[in-house]
């Protein structure tokens, strides 16, 4: 297979939060490399989010910077609207625009959900969901201004699947989803997109785990996905792309057609579960440009014909 040109990120200024470390160091240095203008934010915390070391970002902005590459530093926080603010302000400040919003920042506090510390569903939540919003918040409109964005937010399977003693990780990874779904709504009409990554990678999220059957699972796997999400040339919007151990792919919600019924009792519901839950010719109704009407007109279709669709 003939590879086509490189696709590049001259002119294009990126702010990728959590990039000191793991992920988001690989998206920085992949994007630097392709001649980005980067904006390396990450306060240096520990996985629980406490504590904060600054030379963290400073040394993959050096990194950058030796390798021929641009890059500043941002050790603002995301968990706070004036983070979030200072964070996109820094990229202006250094390049006087942004064109790419990844948000990788992340944290985690594990519990049981009978013991889970409503400090520790904040926590999460301040880092992952109120993250997201606060960064998007201040570049949303820039990009509109300009006619221009890429955002790119990161979800987790986790959020898809869930998984036991991660309440707060799961709640805030499923509702990145929405985000996204709305950012790619409102950014549609001014040349924004906005995806979502749900990354699996051996980081200092492992440690403590017994990793020596994985496969590799490096940050430099999951990079590539990411830059194509966040390059000019994207072709979607909206949609989830997955990355672990090599494997790229999309996921996706969709519903099935159900069963139509002028009325319901419990017991119908009960009779007809399977053909309710039957995924055979499921519905795909993507989110841009009308998947929200595209549900309800077909819902409402079903019920003026009176028969399923």
């Amino acid at each position: 297979m003939t590879a086509g040109p490189e696709l590049r990120f001259d002119d294009r200024v990126a702010v990728i939060t959590g990039a000191g470390r793991g992920l988001g160091r690989a998206y920085a240095l992949l994007l630097a490399s392709r001649g980005a203008r980067v904006v390396v934010n990450d306060t240096g915390a520990a996985i629980s989010g406490d504590g904060a070391d600054i030379d963290v970002a400073n040394q993959v902005a050096q990194e950058i910077s030796a390798a021929g590459g641009e890059a500043v530093a941002c050790t603002e926080s995301v968990a706070s609207p004036e983070g979030g603010r200072a964070i996109v302000e820094s990229a202006l400040d250094a390049y006087g625009r942004i064109d790419i919003l990844i948000h990788n920042a992340g944290n985690n506090r594990y519990a049981a959900l009978a013991e889970m510390t409503y400090e520790d569903f904040e926590a999460v939540l301040d880092v992952h969901l109120r993250g997201a919003f606060h960064v998007v918040r201040a570049a949303f409109p820039r990009m509109c201004d300009a006619g221009y964005g890429r955002v790119v937010l990161t979800s987790s399977i986790g959020g898809l699947y869930g998984n036991e003693r991660v309440a707060n990780y799961a709640a805030a990874k499923a509702g990145i989803i929405g985000l996204s779904t709305v950012v790619a709504l409102e950014g549609a009409a001014h040349g924004v997109k906005s995806n979502v990554i749900v990354p699996a990678a051996l980081t200092r999220l492992a440690d403590g785990l017994d990793t020596s059957a994985y496969p590799p699972m490096g940050p430099e796997l999951t990079a590539p996905a990411v830059a194509w999400l966040a390059h000019e040339t994207c072709s979607v919007t909206a949609e989830l792309l997955v990355a672990i151990a090599g494997r790229i792919a999309r996921a996706f919600i969709a519903e099935t057609p159900g069963i139509y019924r002028p009325s319901w009792t419990v017991e119908d519901v009960a009779e007809h579960i399977d053909a309710i839950r039957d995924t055979k010719d499921f519905w795909l109704l993507p989110a841009v440009p009308s998947g929200h009407a595209e549900h309800i007109g077909r819902s409402f279709a079903m019920a003026t014909e009176g028969h399923d669709a």
